[in-house]
Order: C-alpha cells, then structure tokens, then sequence
C-alpha cells in the first residue's frame, strides 16, 4: 500500500465559490497523473472555506456602505472591503480571538478529515492564497511555537496525531501573499514557521520540504519574503516572480485573483507533491 499525500488549500481574502479549489485540484491532479504516471487518487485535497464565517457581516457592511451613493469602482471597492474586513475581523482581540479560533478551528478540522483519508503520518502539503497565507502561518506558528496562542476550540480539535500536530508538515506554498505587511506587528519583522518540520526526519529520514513563494509584480498585496529578515531568508526557499491571469488582467492589481490556475504555479507544485511522493514510497 502506498502512502497518499494530504493537501490542505486555504483560498484568499473575501468569500468566494464554495468550489473555489476546484479549478486547482483539477490542474494538480491531471499534471501529477501524467507526469508521475500513477493515479492521482494517491493525492488528498481539502479546502478550508474559512472566510464563510465572515460573509454574512461583509454583505451587510457592503450593502450600507454603498447605499444611496454613486460610488466609483465598484470591483476593486468590493475587493479592497472584503480583504481588509477578512484581515480586521480575523485578529484576535483583547477579550480573546473568538473569530481566529473560529478560523483555526475550521483548518484543524481540515487536516484531521485528510487524516482519516490519507493516514495520521502522511506529509502535509498547504497551499494559501492572499491572507489564507497568514491564516496558515499564524495556524502553524501557534502549532511549533505559541501553543499558548491557540483558542479553546482549537485545541479541542487538534488530536494527538503527528499531521495533526504539525510533524508532518513538509511543503508550504504561499501566494499572493501579503504576510510581509503583518510582519509590521513583530519585533524586527518577527520569525517564520519552520517548513519542513522539525519533525519530519522521523517519519521520512532524507525528504527535503520546501516553502516557495510566489508573486505578481503587478500584484499590489504580493510581497516577497525572503528578504524581511535573516530567518525568512532561510525558510523560504524561494521567492518566484510570475506573470498571473490573461489580458485583462496579468498587467494590474486583478492578477491577485488568478494564482490558482497560473500554469508556473501549479507546475512547481507538482514537482513539490511528485517529489515528496517518490520519497515517501521508495
């Protein structure tokens, strides 16, 4: 029997499609078929729809901002709304972080769903969008590092399994993303999570993990990492510039929106996954 890979996808600021992966599945999934040549079924997604816990209150907030006003574009208004309402409702609060640990209990119910269909010691690949990449390294951060950080309903669904602990976790993909500006919040831009595991060698002595991250030059909420500081240089293994979306947009801030199906992205995610596969079934 071989060992499957989980891939746990977190989509961008705003509230898209329910199907918003699915686009990406379907991409990953046929290149890792025909380059690797076995069947994609040796994959496992789950998307984490988190922004759904915000949608009803952007709507609204949506919906009284533009009432009775003859507001100027009103696509990149919606967007700017839904990205910066996202970012403000998701921080934690003096009172606690009720609204992230919402969030991070909905990507701890995640993984533990790509537990039970690809087994408790299977490598984890996260691919995050936009402020889903702060979502995920915030998630992961309090995992290796700030354990105190995590909400009561988090800790409650995160069982003592190694994915689940965040020992599996192997290749990290951001994209779009804006973590460079939340890196503002900490001292001397603050310190990344550690992509692979510390722990991974135990599981799969000799598999090498890495964290790419890509970006859009026309991107304005797209920042690379590597050089915010001396530990990001040494976590991300690589900034890598592309061009996202089509004519209509790959030359302005709207190829934010189209990461997803670029073609440069998904093909070095599926040298990450065939890779990571190899190694895990040698």
């Amino acid at each position: 029997m071989t060992q499957k890979i989980a891939i746990l996808i977190l989509h961008g600021a705003g509230t898209p499609d329910k199907h918003f992966a699915e686009k990406m599945i379907r991409r990953i999934s046929n290149r890792f078929e025909k380059k690797l040549g076995v069947k994609s079924s040796e994959l496992e997604f789950e998307p984490v729809y988190w922004s759904a816990i915000f949608a009803g209150e952007q709507e609204e907030l949506w919906n009284n901002l533009q009432q009775d006003q003859d507001l100027d574009y009103t696509r990149m208004r919606r967007f700017i709304i839904d990205f910066l309402s996202d970012a403000v409702a998701y921080q934690p609060t003096s009172s606690g972080g009720q609204n992230y640990d919402k969030v991070h209990t909905l990507v701890a119910k995640a993984i533990r769903k790509l537990k039970e269909r690809a087994g408790q010691n299977a490598p984890l690949c996260v691919i995050s969008h936009s402020l889903g990449t702060v979502v995920a390294s915030n998630y992961f951060y309090d995992l290796q590092f700030r354990r105190e950080n995590m909400g009561v309903e988090t800790k409650t669904c995160t069982h003592q399994t190694p994915i689940e602990q965040c020992e599996t976790l192997t290749l990290f993909y951001t994209m779009g993303s804006p973590m460079a500006l939340w890196s503002m919040r900490y001292i001397d831009f603050g310190s990344p999570i550690a992509v692979p595991s510390l722990d991974l060698e135990k599981f799969y002595p000799g598999l090498k993990g890495e964290w790419l991250n890509f970006y859009d030059k026309d991107d304005i909420l797209a920042y690379p990492l590597k050089g915010l500081n001396g530990e990001y240089n040494r976590a991300v293994k690589k900034d890598v510039g592309v061009n996202t979306g089509g004519l209509l947009t790959s030359w302005n801030p709207l190829s934010h929106t189209k990461y997803d199906t670029d073609p440069e992205v998904v093909r070095a995610i599926v040298e990450g996954l065939i890779r990571t596969w190899k190694v895990v079934n040698d």
